[in-house]
């Protein structure tokens, strides 16, 4: 069954890749429908934008931000209600190799980037995989510096 696991490996990586190439994309039509929006200069901030806006305005769910780490730059978001996931079930075999919704740690981490924020996004717990529920951690990992395309400067 190893075999099994390293294909849902390739699948889960799949999915982050098109919710990353979604995000890339998501975040012009988040800020173009949020005037409101700032920059945030606390990762604390960046949570609560994506909790509070980010997941309401795509999604119609409100997650709760939890587990800060000391250094307030790694955090959970607990996901009550997965509209991804709501009319899904697994089947055993891929039960603990398959992260069913791992679009959304792509989407989260291609809609940063395009704000010069890279963040590592992967998933903690699911649901649909026994989990008590679904979390999603979400760890800064640095401003990217505005890169000029090859050959300008």
């Amino acid at each position: 069954s190893s075999g099994i696991n390293a294909e849902y490996g390739e699948v889960n990586k799949q999915l982050d890749k098109m919710g990353y190439n979604i995000g890339v994309r998501m975040i012009e039509d988040f800020l173009a429908h949020t005037p409101s929006a700032k920059r945030c200069t606390q990762f604390e901030e960046v949570a609560d934008v994506i909790c509070k806006q980010g997941f309401r305005m795509f999604l119609g769910i409100v997650p709760e931000i939890k587990n800060w780490n000391a250094a307030k730059d790694e955090f959970s978001l607990l996901l009550n209600d997965n509209p991804l996931s709501e009319f899904v079930e697994l089947p055993p075999h891929c039960a603990d190799s398959l992260w069913y919704s791992n679009i959304i740690c792509g989407v989260i981490r291609g809609a940063l980037e395009m704000i010069q924020m890279e963040v590592k996004c992967w998933f903690v717990g699911d649901t649909l995989r026994g989990s008590d529920s679904t979390e999603i951690r979400v760890k800064f990992v640095k401003i990217l510096e505005d890169s000029l395309p090859a050959g300008e400067d």
